[in-house]
């Protein structure tokens, strides 16, 4: 039996974080979903771009480590099995082989750039957009585009800050969750 409607929550979970969790949990808590697929980016282009990224399979293994106890969550690994870069649509077009509706679920940060993303306006026919609270980010929905906010309290806190900033044990437990510690820490030494 398809499902009614996944939430697409995508990204390069290098590594994942409280943050996310959280964004996690708010989302299945708006009832509006039959699952949330949580996707690990195979070749997250504009973060490569930036800097080093670790390698898919351990940013695969950190993102399940951390979601796949969440309710509704599935992790998946189908844009790591997909060949080039990592396009939201491509796993859009997938997932509604498999469902009548798809959500993206993005962080307010990125909802101005929605249309510049790869095939941007086919993408905006296909789905509707929540937006999950970011510290210092309003809702902004760009023009023709279905964007609704999730019920949250923003969580300062990014993937970022975690890879660039040496913590200790006693630290990284209150950044993430515990079993993504022994793995991310893996990937530092």
């Amino acid at each position: 039996m398809p499902l009614r409607r996944v939430g697409l929550f995508g990204g390069t979970f290098d590594p994942p974080h409280n943050g996310h969790v959280a964004a996690l949990t708010a989302v299945a808590a708006t009832g509006r979903f039959d699952a949330i697929e949580v996707t690990v980016a195979g070749d997250p282009y504009h973060k490569s771009a930036l800097g080093p990224v670790h390698a898919a399979p351990l940013r695969l293994a950190m993102a399940r480590a951390a979601f796949d106890h969440l309710a509704l969550v599935r992790v998946s690994d189908r844009e790591i099995n997909r060949p080039g870069p990592s396009y939201t649509i491509d796993t859009v077009v997938e997932l509604l082989q498999e469902a009548d509706d798809v959500d993206v679920l993005i962080g307010a940060d990125l909802a101005p750039q929605l249309p510049s993303w790869h095939r941007a306006e086919e993408l905006r026919h296909l789905v509707a957009v929540g937006v999950i609270p970011r510290p210092g980010a309003l809702l902004t929905a760009p023009a023709g585009w279905d964007c609704y906010e999730i019920a949250m309290t923003p969580v300062d806190l990014s993937s970022t800050f975690l890879r660039e900033t040496p913590l200790d044990l006693a630290a990284l437990r209150l950044f993430m969750p515990e079993p993504v510690i022994a793995i991310f820490q893996g990937a530092r030494e």
